[in-house]
């Protein structure tokens, strides 16, 4: 049962750093384990053994996720996530294709996808601190709770945060990617036609919102799959700690 236990908390820290690449918190977390479990003696991981896995799990999560969704297409070519115009835009894209100008919409929603497909290796350093303010309390409800109780935990705790520090960084890619260029070239040419719905939209929010939804999304997959799926257990450390799921 101590095996379980330490390979259920273990899950909880690899799937709710999110997008962690390294793990200043490696020590922290073990010790928050302890304290949930009582104390390290008796089982049959040591500590090292806790930590270690730890780590490979981290590892394992931040390069699942980022690695999916920060590269070229991570967005745009997955139907599940991909970044939509805003309502305002669709609203005005239907108008517009009334006099031709429907392509230069589908190239801004292009090029929102590649803004978020751009900001999201840079924003997994912002969901590292998330891991030292998880209490005794909280981790004893993850535990407790479905298959993806650690993303929920983490989207409800920081999600807001996250979400303003994630803007600036959206803002830089997504003139890097030329959409807000792209933007105000094609409201020019939709603002001449004549009787043209008024528009209104927020580009960096957009992204930031529906960027964050697709993340949080396949950190829930991700979690789902550690839980319950031995494959995904890809060395003999992450094997030992997550046998007895």
């Amino acid at each position: 049962m101590r095996s379980l236990q330490f390979g259920s908390l273990v899950l909880v820290a690899a799937l709710v750093s999110g997008c962690a690449g390294s793990g200043p918190t490696l020590s922290d977390i073990t010790k928050t384990a302890e304290s949930v479990l009582g104390s390290s003696q008796g089982g049959a991981l040591s500590t090292a053994d806790i930590t270690a896995g730890l780590k490979e799990a981290l590892t394992k999560g931040s390069n699942a996720v980022v690695g999916q969704l920060g590269q070229e297409n991570g967005f745009s070519s997955d139907p599940t996530i991909r970044i939509p115009l805003p309502k305002t835009l669709v609203t005005a894209r239907n108008f517009a294709s009334k006099v031709g100008l429907e392509g230069s919409f589908d190239d801004l929603e292009m090029r929102l996808n590649r803004a978020a497909e751009l900001a999201t290796p840079k924003a997994k350093s912002l969901f590292v601190g998330a891991i030292r303010d998880m209490s005794v309390q909280d981790a004893k409800g993850i535990l407790q709770g479905p298959d993806n109780a650690a993303t929920q935990y983490f989207e409800q705790k920081t999600g807001s945060s996250i979400k303003t520090a994630m803007r600036p960084l959206v803002d830089d890619a997504l003139a890097q990617v030329g959409a807000v260029q792209t933007f105000n070239r094609l409201l020019k040419q939709y603002q001449a036609i004549p009787l043209a719905p008024k528009v209104d939209a927020d580009l960096s929010g957009h992204v930031v919102d529906k960027g964050s939804e697709g993340i949080f999304h396949y950190l829930a997959e991700e979690e789902k799959a550690i839980r319950t799926n031995p494959l995904e257990r890809t060395s003999d450390l992450l094997r030992r700690v997550f046998s007895a799921q």
